[in-house]
């Protein structure tokens, strides 16, 4: 009998979703950053073997928003409450368990599989671990507590199998080959955004997107065109930096993991363009991918 299920990776920014969607999945799907709302769609991440699969979604860090983005940002992690057949809700040793009681609350009413996931524990010792459990139990007392440490690949074998147990009967909703539902296109702008968030301060990577323009495959070269989006005149002065610099860092950067998840030689021709109101934008941000349709 053949398994498969979707499993959807909930919580509060920074807690480490990404890292353990990209170990769960043995894929470099998400991009894991050391910054907040780094993950702003929902991406599915897919394991394949011949009896089973696993469609692994990764969503933003659950916020209270306050521009149109974070709206939709929200709205990707809310739908999927709507879809899951394992609910994995991550939080780690630091995170108040009540910092988002609306979200919870949802959580707290749903009939499936509810694997909450302690993340960070090589940063906590033993009483401290205990406690946390305990105030978890208190407030999701139908959720199975698995502690893990997502960075250090602790603890993701026995999630991996107890996820297995889970999963419903059913035929594959994807192809057996198929890795993610996202095109070649989507990874091009989020490796280029992650760099932007690596060597970039405050509030630059957050009133950033990246389009890709052209995307032209052969078998042996990958050449590439992508237009890095910002709000204001100034910030596009960032981007760039004296003489061009900055922009060249992060473009040879971004070659380079290139490079590495695709497996051939990449060209890549960066441009900057300054549109003064994207994240509030309903048309801009559907052009940019964050409609829910």
């Amino acid at each position: 009998m053949h398994k498969a299920g979707f499993v959807n990776i909930v919580g509060n920014p920074n807690v480490g979703k990404s890292t353990l969607m990209n170990q769960l999945v043995g894929e470099r799907i998400s991009i894991a950053t050391f910054k907040a709302q780094t993950t702003r769609h929902r991406i599915m991440g897919i394991v394949n073997t011949p009896d089973m699969q696993i469609v692994f979604s990764d969503t933003p860090g659950v916020l209270k928003p306050n521009y149109k983005l974070q709206e939709s940002m929200l709205a990707f992690s809310e739908s999927a409450l709507q879809d899951a057949d394992i609910l994995l809700y991550v939080t780690d040793v630091v995170e108040n368990p009540e910092k988002n009681m609306d979200f919870l609350e949802k959580v707290q009413k749903m009939d499936i599989p509810v694997l909450l996931l302690i993340n960070k524990i090589d940063e906590s010792d033993q009483k401290t671990l205990g406690d946390i459990v305990e105030k978890w139990h208190g407030l999701l007392p139908n959720a199975e507590i698995l502690p893990i440490s997502a960075k250090n690949k602790f603890g993701i074998d026995m999630l991996l199998r107890r996820i297995k147990e889970l999963l419903p009967d059913s035929p594959p909703f994807f192809d057996k080959d198929q890795l993610t539902d996202k095109p070649a296109r989507f990874f091009v702008s989020e490796i280029i955004r992650e760099k932007i968030l690596l060597y970039y301060d405050k509030e630059i990577p957050y009133s950033v997107e990246v389009r890709v323009e052209s995307f032209k495959e052969t078998e042996k070269t990958i050449r590439i065109n992508a237009v890095i989006y910002v709000e204001r005149d100034s910030q596009k002065g960032i981007i760039i930096g004296h003489q061009g610099i900055a922009l060249k860092k992060v473009s040879t950067e971004s070659r380079k993991a290139l490079e590495k998840f695709f497996g051939k030689p990449i060209y890549l021709e960066t441009f900057v363009k300054v549109d003064k109101d994207w994240r509030s934008s309903d048309k801009e941000l559907n052009i940019f991918g964050y409609n829910l349709d």
